[in-house]
């Protein structure tokens, strides 16, 4: 089965920003992921969404998916926005 990231966030600073995404998409490209939904585009936000972005990645597999969080490079995106964003992150497996 596939596993995917699917990721609402706010980021206060950019230059941290961009650190962190361009380590991240290494990270998703060496674990084969595939960005589906990346923030650019339009979004509407419904209910009680607050995260101006989301962002959704599908690998895979639901291991992959793990795997790639876990891993080095991941950990060290995450460490540029660690103290400089508001996100919720999951880490899902799918139905296929």
């Amino acid at each position: 089965m596939s596993g995917y990231f699917i990721v609402r966030c706010k980021y206060f600073n950019e230059s941290e920003y961009k650190d962190y995404a361009r380590l991240a998409a290494d990270a998703v490209k060496n674990f084969n992921g595939q960005f589906l939904v990346t923030g650019k585009g339009i979004q509407n936000q419904q209910e009680s969404g607050h995260f101006p972005k989301s962002v959704v990645v599908r690998f895979s597999s639901y291991q992959d998916a793990l795997a790639c969080y876990q891993s080095e490079i991941y950990k060290q995106a995450l460490s540029f926005i660690k103290d400089s964003s508001d996100r919720d992150f999951a880490i899902v497996e799918g139905l296929d």
